[in-house]
């Protein structure tokens, strides 16, 4: 499960794929599963936390303790991981994702990208951005 995961893109999903997201939110994603998520981002534990509203304490116990995450802490995982590949197609590789990520935008209000992974709202525009940059539209 933890590589479907990772390879999962918006512009490949097909219903079969979004009834295997909800499926996936439903039961949860396992601290393992989450692990090789975070592995592959360029998002350090204490911003994981942040963007979902958990603590960092509460963090290294579902890694003591091999947790699951809830249902809405599974879809905001998802919800990131697809935004994150979603960049990495549209800017061509990682490392231009990630220094994206990181620069103030002015198409977003001055702020870095980054900062809005912690509602969904932050994630939707994000990928608006995305396809706008996709598609050579820029504001």
């Amino acid at each position: 499960m933890a590589h479907a995961l990772t390879t999962l893109n918006y512009s490949l999903i097909d219903d079969r794929d979004i009834f295997m997201l909800i499926s996936t939110v439903r039961e949860g994603i396992k601290y393992a599963s989450f692990q090789t998520i975070a592995d592959k981002s360029p998002f350090s534990i204490s911003e994981w936390s942040n963007y979902l509203h958990l603590s960092e304490r509460t963090f290294q116990r579902y890694k003591k303790e091999k947790r699951t995450f809830d249902p809405l802490h599974s879809e905001k995982i998802l919800e990131i991981t697809l935004v994150y590949n979603k960049g990495v197609e549209v800017f061509g590789d990682q490392a231009n994702f990630d220094a994206w990520l990181e620069a103030k935008n002015v198409a977003l209000g001055g702020i870095k990208p980054k900062e809005l992974l912690d509602s969904t709202f932050g994630i939707g525009m994000l990928r608006d951005e995305l396809t706008r940059i996709e598609h050579g539209v820029l504001a």
